[in-house]
């Protein structure tokens, strides 16, 4: 946190992150307001995880082609705009789901390179460090973001509160442009800039071929088994009798797990025992759900959930891992990749298990998952435990490239 360029990227990750909280809650108030429809409001939400899921292998090269940035400031603009104009009163339905899917776009570019700006802010060892700081920001919004949205909008309204929604990326985008300095773009040598088309061919094909890099975006991909609970939560809450705001509860004992878990896993655990780590506690995410076979009460429900929660901030340091383990000029298009398909993933993870829940019941699925889970973490785990120290000695390697201009830096700022 004493380097002002980090600071400024969390200051912007936080609005950024408070910006999409707010757009998730209002736009599905909107739409709910106009038709009194709970099916039109769900697919509403489910809209703001399509455009991620569709643009990822096809707009996360853009962070590898233009400076990185631009590509955040332009991402933040293109977003501000496209909210803010939801907000305008008496537009039609077909209207605010295409301005939602085009609102949500720009989140690829922006996210990858974010990921890689990063990576040439920090390095090593305070790579992982801030990326687990970021991680967590976006856990703590979990928890009071949609609280927080529920009151805005109930103070001034959903088309006010979009207004003012599309504002918070205005800022976040000023807020780079003041305060991280410019960079060239990493794929410029003097020649033509390769095509979009020739990025994300090469970058797909350095995923999928590299060891790590295959075996880090695996990991990532798990979350598909241990959060089905969050799709099921309204439907756990309606089998105890309860309401909303017992899926509420539900759908929060993750975020509380892993906000304790990125903790101890960041600041109380040695660098090269957290990359060790990663292989066991994969395993570990997935393993609570068996007790449900046991249905559990709410309090024991809410408590393995935030044992998953915890046990998945491995994620946080796979995903610093990821980037570390990323070549600097394919780094943005190869997180961008990984991303959308973590969102691919959680999409089609909670679609399958509240699909099989109709007709299996809700512990039956989640139970399920926590075996599928364990049996894919450890077929992931097996190859990690070989693979992952030539990730150390990267992050190593990192951080004594990064010692020699510490000094300067910090005392430049």
């Amino acid at each position: 946190m004493r380097i002002r360029e980090f600071q400024t990227l969390w200051l912007a990750h936080a609005l950024s992150m408070t910006g999409s909280y707010l757009l998730n809650i209002a736009v599905t108030a909107l739409v709910y307001q106009q038709t009194s429809s709970a099916l039109t409001a769900g697919v509403t939400l489910a809209l703001t995880f399509l455009p991620q899921i569709v643009g990822g292998p096809l707009l996360s090269g853009l962070a590898d082609i233009y400076p990185r940035r631009r590509v955040i400031v332009a991402s933040d603009l293109a977003r501000g705009g496209l909210i803010a104009a939801i907000g305008v009163p008496g537009l039609p339905l077909w209207a605010i789901w295409g301005l939602l899917f085009l609102s949500i776009l720009p989140m690829v570019p922006f996210t990858a390179a974010r990921a890689a700006l990063l990576a040439e802010i920090v390095q090593g060892d305070r790579y992982i460090a801030g990326s687990a700081i970021i991680n967590m920001t976006s856990q703590v919004g979990t928890l009071f973001g949609l609280a927080a949205g529920g009151w805005v909008i109930s103070a001034i309204g959903p088309h006010t509160t979009l207004m003012y929604n599309g504002l918070t990326f205005v800022v976040a985008g000023a807020v780079i442009c003041l305060g991280v300095r410019a960079r060239s773009a990493p794929l410029h040598d003097g020649t033509a800039s390769p095509t979009l088309w020739r990025v994300t061919c090469d970058g797909t094909r350095l995923v999928f071929t590299d060891p790590r890099l295959r075996t880090l975006g695996l990991f990532a991909w798990l979350a598909g088994f241990y959060m089905i609970p969050y799709g099921l939560a309204n439907p756990l809450a309606d089998d105890m009798g309860a309401g909303p705001s017992t899926a509420g509860l539900i759908m929060a004992g993750p975020s509380m797990g892993a906000v304790i878990g990125g903790l101890v896993l960041t600041r109380l655990i040695s660098p090269d025992t957290r990359m060790r780590l990663v292989g066991p506690l994969a395993v570990v995410a997935s393993a609570p759900l068996l007790l449900w076979t046991v249905h559990p009460p709410l309090w024991l429900m809410v408590t393995l959930l935030a044992l998953s929660g915890a046990a998945s901030s491995y994620q946080f340091v796979a995903n610093a891992a990821f980037v570390l383990c990323a070549p600097a000029k394919g780094r943005g298009l190869a997180f961008g990749l990984v991303a959308a398909g973590l969102q691919a993933a959680q999409g089609i993870g909670i679609a399958v298990g509240s699909l099989l829940a109709e007709s299996n019941g809700t512990h039956a699925v989640i139970t399920g998952a926590g075996v599928l889970g364990i049996v894919g973490a450890v077929s992931v785990a097996v190859p990690w435990a070989r693979l992952y120290p030539g990730a150390v000695a990267l992050m190593h390697r990192a951080e004594r490239s990064d010692s020699a201009p510490d000094h300067a830096r910090d005392s430049a700022q």
